[in-house]
């Protein structure tokens, strides 16, 4: 099984997901860097660990979701062979 077969929607709330990741990362990156200007100490370290850590979780929520289509897909098309190598009722 490969992506190609993947629901559309499926496949916009993956991408949506990268880029919200990549918003979170960017955000993260410009606290971290010109967060001192405007912002106290404490928070710039709390607000950079927020955005970060969304950033990771942005880019794991992918690679579950297509897990797990993945593993349904698979047991999916073990329940088609099945059915398939069943005879037909009554024969």
């Amino acid at each position: 099984m490969d992506e190609v077969n993947m629901p559309e929607r499926l496949k916009k709330r993956i991408y949506l997901f990268y880029a919200a990741g990549v918003v979170n990362l960017l955000i993260g990156v410009y606290v971290m860097f010109f967060g001192r200007s405007f912002l106290p100490e404490d928070k710039i370290t709390m607000l950079v660990l927020f955005f970060l850590g969304f950033a990771a979780l942005d880019f794991w929520m992918p690679v579950m979701m297509k897990k797990k289509w993945l593993q349904e897909q698979k047991k999916f098309d073990q329940q088609r062979k099945a059915m398939d190598t069943q005879p037909p009722p009554g024969a």
